[in-house]
């Protein structure tokens, strides 16, 4: 567990996974060395030459509030297109039950955006139907996300993966009427506000947390690898804008160097989030301590 102020924030895991090499396309083996004071052995195993990815929720506690910030694969989803989230039978709500939580305890599910690996557990499989897992919950999605995926608004067309994912893993929370559509520039609650980080997806956001002078950055996709700070025009195999990544990604290092905030991104393995810092002209990563 980690403190932002008075925001307590805790790390649930879903899955670790190894990316290949092609998650960059820049990507060399021999540029290991130029890293090797922090790239091995967290985020990278030289003799495979694959990098280490988790897939993990980010659960906040307020004084008054109880929030997710993205929900993984989820299970029981049928994700041919993604054979790593395929059939999923994994024991995430036991792990959120041993931080303390149980699903009727979340107030706010907020979604930085609507991939495979970021809406599953949204809804779970419950007699035949997908229904919200958070029963109380209000779940902040994208609008722009929304309209990019929902596959109901050209019906001649079959849906594609994201259509999918949008019928099981969105839709019924919509229906469920829990859903809030933002635009990805709003004020959640005092000291939780949204920010637009769109080119990873169209409507991609980050979730910005300040309290008691101090600041943290849940930024969702925006960076997948420690090895972005480094070369922020790298982008992942996954973004579907690429200028307006890069644009995005330079935007956010900036902002996280000059307000020292703690950067916690959805996929970084080790100790999973950390601080940027200048380095001349470009950025540097320095790793939160392992807790």
């Amino acid at each position: 567990m980690r403190r932002i102020g008075d925001v307590e924030v805790t790390r649930i895991e879903e899955l670790n996974l190894r990316e290949l090499p092609i998650l960059f396309a820049e990507w060399r083996k021999e540029m290991a060395g130029d890293y090797k004071d922090w790239l091995s052995p967290d985020f990278y195993i030289p003799d495979a030459d694959t990098f280490l990815v988790s897939i993990h929720t980010w659960l906040l506690r307020t004084p008054r509030h109880t929030i997710l910030i993205d929900t993984c694969g989820g299970n029981a989803k049928e994700r041919p297109a993604s054979p790593r989230f395929h059939r999923l039978d994994i024991p995430y709500l036991e792990r959120l039950a041993a931080a303390g939580v149980t699903p009727g305890d979340v107030d706010y599910v907020i979604c930085t955006h609507t991939h495979v690996d970021h809406v599953g557990w949204n809804t779970r499989l419950l007699d035949g139907r997908w229904v919200p897992t958070f029963p109380k919950a209000t779940y902040i999605l994208s609008r722009i996300e929304c309209e990019a995926r929902d596959p109901r608004r050209d019906p001649s067309k079959p849906p594609t993966p994201g259509g999918l994912i949008f019928l099981d893993s969105v839709l019924p929370v919509i229906e469920a009427g829990q859903a809030r559509l933002v635009e990805g520039e709003e004020r959640i609650l005092d000291g939780i506000e949204l920010v637009p980080t769109r080119g990873h997806s169209p409507g991609q956001m980050a979730v910005r947390v300040r309290s008691q002078g101090e600041e943290g950055m849940f930024i969702g996709d925006v960076m997948h690898h420690p090895l972005q700070v480094y070369n922020p025009s790298w982008n992942s195999r996954y973004c579907e804008d690429p200028e307006a990544a890069r644009r995005t990604r330079m935007r956010v290092l900036e902002h996280c160097a000059e307000h020292a905030s703690l950067v916690l991104p959805a996929h970084f393995a080790g100790p999973h989030c950390g601080k940027v810092v200048r380095r001349g002209e470009r950025f540097a990563f320095v790793p939160a301590a392992k807790q």
